[in-house]
């Protein structure tokens, strides 16, 4: 049945049945999988394909996954969100100080993070496609936290530049494996609320970190404060990183914690997305596709958007609330609040999409915009006797992970081809890079303590994320009523059809040449 959904562009639609049938020569495709180039989990699939599931075993499998996968992935996450803003917390305990920053050196730690970020992206990307995802982020999170224990050993701006740089490439693995991750092993109408779940992490992290960063407020012996923060939290990368290498699974196919039987459900699960599992080869045509694709360019400019306002909210928290007048102490507890919000936020924005699952995933990231919009334009405009309301405005700015989350769950639920999604996720995050890079540049030193120019800033590019999401939405809108009159002319898909539509879609996983077969009426959540 046709989508009215004008979320569920599907990047990637192959050529309708009656073109190909007229077209199908030299690129007629063979479903031997000798001869193509086949997803890893196909030979499974394939063998369990006619199998009847009930809805309660259906049921009993999605539940062994998620309390093997969630829990893995949310203390991951929420490590990685310390880690990278362990300077924040640091920040008001002689960091600046014991490093000899001076300047806007501050401002650069925050921006170097991210050139390490953008540098490996691509090729983090690429070896996520070749090597076993699981291993692969494990063994990044034990050297990330290698790096970040190092930091204490750091005494200038040279040093501490290249610890962040190096603690950025590493941490480049994240967000893009957890997106591959979450196609993997989820259906397009899971993957909303369960991404949500560990990005919700970013809440829990800043309140976490607000009550280590008020528990080492108290250390009035030994090293000089701010290195225990570094301290603490590679401690605890290095510990969880052993603990995912031994626990975090590559596929389903290969899955010990399910029964065979199960293997076979959870590819059948997944397979019916249309979008294949995890496929080893690089396909050149569908990297053509995603530079063609404008949704690829509108998600790069909406997370761009996005993160310039976000130094506010990681490496400049505890300063920002300083210069509103709280004491050492109150800069770290007074950030829990703005996690709660995070938190809360995610996990309802989350719901929301999971429960109406059509044409909200768009109106989430406006509303969340909106009250980001709000809580910058207080920081513009109120004046700094303020300090309540600008440290609630502050708090308002919360919001902002839930309209990027979002935009992560466009990538793992809408676009089709192992390749094309890896490259689109690229993509994004090189615009949440660059992003990053120029929010802590306008921190502008010589303003201090206002820094009128960052708030600025922060309310034109909560502006322009506002402005892409819209026009993603109507984009989207009109290629699915286009979409939709196509699939109306050709009439309804035969349930033979069905079935060769999910197969072809894990075994040739290859987007717009998967022949014969619409994806058009994709079903799932947006």
């Amino acid at each position: 049945m046709a989508s009215a959904d004008p979320e569920k562009d599907i990047t990637g639609a192959p050529t309708p049945p009656e073109a190909s049938r007229e077209t199908q020569n030299a690129d007629e495709i063979s479903l031997n999988p000798s001869s193509i180039h086949v997803d890893d989990n196909y030979a499974l699939y394939k063998s369990g394909r006619e199998i009847e599931v009930s809805p309660a075993e259906q049921a009993r499998v999605l539940r062994k996954i998620d309390f093997r996968i969630i829990p893995i992935l949310f203390v991951t996450y929420m490590l990685q969100y310390l880690d990278k803003n362990s300077i924040n917390f640091s920040s008001v305990y002689g960091l600046q100080k014991g490093t000899h920053l001076k300047g806007q050196d501050y401002s650069w730690l925050g921006s170097i993070f991210y050139f390490g970020y953008l540098l490996f992206q691509f090729p983090s990307g690429y070896l996520l496609q070749r090597l076993p995802i699981g291993k692969f982020l494990s063994l990044a999170t034990i050297a990330w936290g290698i790096i970040l224990i190092t930091t204490p050993a750091c005494i200038s701006f040279g040093g501490i530049a290249t610890n962040r740089f190096f603690l950025g490439a590493l941490e480049a693995t994240v967000n893009p494996g957890f997106v591959l991750l979450m196609s993997m092993w989820y259906t397009s109408a899971e993957q909303p609320l369960r991404l949500e779940i560990y990005y919700c992490t970013n809440g829990i992290a800043t309140m976490f970190g607000g009550l280590i960063g008020y528990a080492v407020g108290h250390i009035t012996t030994g090293l000089p404060q701010w290195m225990y923060v570094f301290l603490i939290f590679g401690a605890l990368s290095i510990t969880w990183g052993i603990i995912s290498l031994l626990l975090l699974l590559l596929l389903p196919s290969t899955a010990p914690f399910l029964a065979p039987h199960e293997r076979m459900l959870a590819i059948q699960r997944v397979a019916a997305n249309r979008q294949g599992v995890k496929n080893h080869h690089f396909q050149a045509y569908q990297a053509l596709q995603t530079f063609r694709d404008p949704k690829t360019w509108i998600l790069f400019i909406m997370a761009f958007g996005a993160q310039v306002p976000n130094a506010a909210l990681t490496s400049f928290t505890s300063i920002i609330v300083s210069s509103f007048g709280f004491d050492t102490l109150g800069t770290q507890y007074l950030q829990i609040p703005g996690g709660a919000v995070q938190f809360l936020a995610l996990l309802a924005g989350g719901f929301v999409c999971t429960r109406w699952p059509n044409n909200t995933r768009c109106i989430v990231m406006i509303f969340a915009n909106s009250v980001c919009i709000l809580g910058a334009g207080l920081l513009v405009g109120l004046p700094n006797e303020k300090k309540w309301g600008r440290l609630v405005a502050l708090w308002l700015c919360y919001f902002q992970g839930l309209g990027f989350s979002m935009s992560l769950t466009m990538v793992s639920s809408n676009v089709a081809g192992y390749t094309k999604k890896q490259l689109t996720g690229a993509v994004l995050f090189t615009g949440y890079c660059v992003g990053n890079i120029v929010g802590p540049q306008t921190f502008i030193a010589k303003e201090a303590p206002r820094y009128h120019s960052a708030y600025i800033a922060m309310l034109v590019g909560y502006s322009v994320k506002l402005l892409m999401v819209v026009i993603l939405y109507v984009y989207m809108h009109r290629s699915n009523k286009k979409r939709d009159a196509e699939q109306a002319a050709r009439g309804e898909l035969s349930e033979e059809e069905e079935k060769e539509a999910i197969e072809r879609g894990i075994a040739r996983y290859d987007g717009n040449r998967q022949q014969g077969i619409s994806l058009y009426s994709i079903k799932g959540s947006s």
